[in-house]
């Protein structure tokens, strides 16, 4: 995924998660369903214990909402697709 990319693209990428979240003991690690099939089968194979998510955008990952300043003065604004929200202009 390339950099400074629009925060909409950003935040609907696909996610990883490694390591315990609140209130569970899990510590592998969790992907989205949306990534790469062969980045899921290369961790396999190299060991990794790996927990494909069956949610193409699952909660597990957490919610984010982002407003940048740019450099000209416009505001660009983004709200994660995983929740309920919205981002808008004021």
């Amino acid at each position: 995924m390339p950099y400074r990319q629009p925060l909409n693209r950003a935040l609907d990428a696909p996610r990883w998660l490694l390591g315990r979240t609140w209130g569970s003991t899990i510590t592998n690690l969790r992907v989205e369903s949306r990534f790469d099939g062969n980045v899921i089968d290369r961790l396999l194979s190299a060991g990794h214990d790996v927990d494909v998510l069956s949610d193409p955008y699952s909660d597990t990952m957490g919610h984010a909402g982002a407003v940048v300043l740019h450099a000209n003065g416009t505001l660009e604004g983004a709200h994660d697709p995983r929740a309920d929200g919205g981002a808008a202009g004021v």
